[in-house]
This record gives C-alpha cells, sequence and structure tokens, in this order.
C-alpha cells in the first residue's frame, strides 16, 4: 500500500469481527460499515469502526473472521439525537486489503496535525497520574473539519495543559475505544462505546523542538 502525506493519517491491522453494514450512499457511492478488532500489546483490544466504499474493495469477501490492513483517516460527523449533537468518530478507509500476516493485529498508528479548539482538560487520577483531554480540529478538504478527542498522559499532559485554543499542535498514537455507562432519567442504562487517540508523541507544530516522546 502507498502512504499518504497528509494531515490525517490512520494505519490499523485488525480481525473483523461481524458482517458489513450499510452506512450511507454518497453520489451513488455506497459506503459500508465493519467493525476490526486492534490488539494491544497488554492483551486487551480495541473495537474500532471503519467505513468503507464499495468501490475499494469487494464488500462480500469482508467477511467476519477475515484480517485487514486499512490505510485512511480518523474522521468525525455530528449526529442528532434526542435534541442533542453526538458527536461519531469512525476510521475512514482509503485503502483496504486482506491479509494472511498475524503480526499485523496489533498496527494501531494515527498522525494528526489540528487545532486546539478547546481549553485542555488536565487532571490527576488518585494514584496521582497525570492525564489531559484535548479537542482538536484536523482540516479536511471543501471546508470541513474532523473533531478528533485526544488523552495525553504523563509529561504531555502537563505541556499541553496551558496551551491556548487555537494552537496547532503535531500528535501522534493509537485510536482506542472505551466503554461507558449513559443513564436516562427514567433509570435505563445504555452500554456505549468513546474513541479517542491516545497520544505518545506531542508537539507545537510550528516548533519541533518543543517535541516530547514518553
Amino acid at each position: 500500500m502507498e502512504t499518504f502525506n497528509e494531515n490525517n493519517f490512520v494505519e490499523i491491522g485488525g480481525i473483523i469481527i461481524d458482517k458489513p453494514e450499510f452506512s450511507h450512499e454518497l453520489f451513488d457511492e455506497k459506503f459500508y460499515k465493519i467493525n476490526v478488532e486492534s490488539k494491544r500489546l497488554s492483551s486487551s483490544q480495541d473495537i474500532l469502526p471503519v467505513i468503507i466504499s464499495e468501490r475499494l474493495i469487494d464488500i462480500n469477501n469482508l467477511t467476519n473472521g477475515k484480517t485487514v490492513h486499512v490505510i485512511g483517516q480518523f474522521r468525525s460527523y455530528n449526529k442528532q439525537e434526542e435534541m442533542r449533537s453526538r458527536l461519531v468518530l469512525s476510521i475512514f478507509a482509503k485503502e483496504i486489503e486482506i491479509i494472511e500476516e498475524e503480526d499485523i493485529l496489533t498496527l494501531n498508528n494515527a498522525d494528526l496535525v489540528g487545532y486546539i479548539c478547546k481549553k485542555p482538560i488536565y487532571r490527576k487520577t488518585p494514584l496521582g497520574r497525570e492525564i489531559a483531554d484535548v479537542l482538536i480540529a484536523v482540516n479536511r478538504s471543501y471546508k470541513k473539519s474532523d473533531y478528533i478527542p485526544c488523552i495525553l498522559w504523563g509529561r504531555n499532559a502537563k505541556f499541553c495543559e496551558k496551551l491556548q485554543v487555537g494552537t496547532m499542535v503535531r500528535l501522534s498514537g493509537r485510536i482506542q475505544s472505551r466503554k461507558y455507562e449513559k443513564k436516562f432519567e427514567n433509570g435505563e442504562i445504555l452500554e456505549k462505546i468513546a474513541y479517542e487517540v491516545s497520544v505518545s508523541k506531542f508537539s507545537i507544530n510550528k516548533d519541533r523542538k518543543d517535541e516530547i516522546n514518553n
């Protein structure tokens, strides 16, 4: 597969855990969603949603249990739910292939360049670990932007604590999934999944000497 020199680059490997589900149609081009299990070195895993055009690959070949290699972008859109907007995230595939190699099952890389669009939220866990939540806007063509939640740790978290909204940053990490529960007024509890980039490398884009590695 070729690589792309751009501000939103994602490459993952993993196992398909369901059958393709129709997502949407745009200009007579159909798009489908699959969920891909990408393993962590810690033996846990992330379940990542991937959107695929019917023009990239025969959708019928994307069956449960197949190993795939995907190159694309981490994208977002706002979905209206119950009179409010919810940010929906997925990997938009630009290339996809079915492979046999099992050493790709832990491949999960995201490289992004974007602008901080909300004040970073810095905190410490009860055990004293430093964490910061950062939302960045990554420009896309046609004057669109993708809004990507990121989580930073340790020195990276402390470094970004005082950065201003509008600061252009470059970061690398892995896309991770995280389950959480949403409670409704009627007592109903619904399990949902959030997605974010767990950042391992972070810098202010205009000055590479600020780069920090965990």
